[in-house]
């Protein structure tokens, strides 16, 4: 599917190396102009936010829940606090007493979700992939490389990669092994509750790599590296370009993704 950008304005056509597996220069070619579009940080984190609070699920509590004794107030006189209690003299119901309900417990029909437009949708996963083309902003991000020219497009070879060991050579000869090795580096256990519920370990976000097709041996070589995230053009989101909101994250797009993306967006001046 087809989406039209326009813009008011003419774009410059920018060209840049075709590298192998070896880090070696193919040939140059021309970036589609969505790379040229101005990056728009606003429309970006509404973006995101919106592609982020879509994916938690609402929460509640059992209407019921503190609510299953039967008690109430012994009154005055009894030189104890008048809350409900059982004939035990045990406290119930109560917000502020044991197995009491909660005061204001959370709901299932509070908003959640913050919707954004289609259109604006579009426009920032185009300013993200913009991003992906400029070092300053790459680098702003914490990401660590030694190319001159961004993004880092490969031949579609990269598809036929299926051993982590072989991935890890390529990524060295790309010059963006040092990304990978800031991931694991500052690998960290999570504070808080959810160390005990399956979410231990915090991993910085290091290099995403898009490809033309998902079903491919790349896939399973490269999505264990640390921080490392694969994904193919049809489910590339704003999450994988600008994760937190930032945009500008170290990207190698493969030949065959670069021209779904010139297909996929298509960018006219009136």
């Amino acid at each position: 599917m087809s989406h039209l950008i326009v813009v008011p304005f003419k774009l410059e056509e920018r060209r840049v190396p075709l590298l192998n597996l070896e880090g070696d220069v193919v040939r140059s070619i021309t970036l589609p102009k969505v790379f040229s579009l101005p990056v728009r940080k606003d429309i970006i984190r509404r973006a995101f936010h919106a592609a982020h609070t879509a994916r938690i699920q609402p929460k509640g509590r059992d209407l019921l829940a503190g609510k299953r004794r039967v008690g109430e107030s012994w009154g005055i006189g009894h030189s104890v606090a008048r809350v409900p209690r059982l004939d035990s003299g045990r406290a119930v119901l109560a917000p502020n007493v044991r197995g009491g309900r909660l005061a204001h417990p959370p709901r299932v029909v509070k908003r959640i979700h913050e919707n954004v437009n289609k259109k604006e949708r579009l426009r920032a996963i185009a300013s993200a992939i913009a991003a992906t083309a400029d070092p300053v902003l790459v680098r702003d991000r914490g990401h660590k490389f030694g190319l001159e020219d961004l993004p880092v497009i490969v031949t579609n070879d990269i598809e036929s990669v299926d051993r982590a060991s072989i991935a890890r050579e390529v990524l060295k000869a790309l010059k963006v092994w040092d990304d990978v090795v800031r991931a694991g580096e500052r690998t960290r256990i999570r504070a808080g509750k959810g160390k005990m519920r399956g979410r231990r370990y915090l991993t910085p976000k290091s290099v995403l790599i898009v490809l033309s097709d998902k079903e491919v041996p790349a896939v399973r070589a490269f999505r264990n590296l640390p921080g490392v995230d694969v994904c193919s053009i049809d489910a590339l989101s704003i999450l994988h370009l600008a994760p937190g909101g930032v945009p500008g994250r170290l990207t190698i797009y493969d030949e065959g993704a670069i021209k779904a993306i010139e297909r996929k967006f298509e960018v006219v001046t009136p």
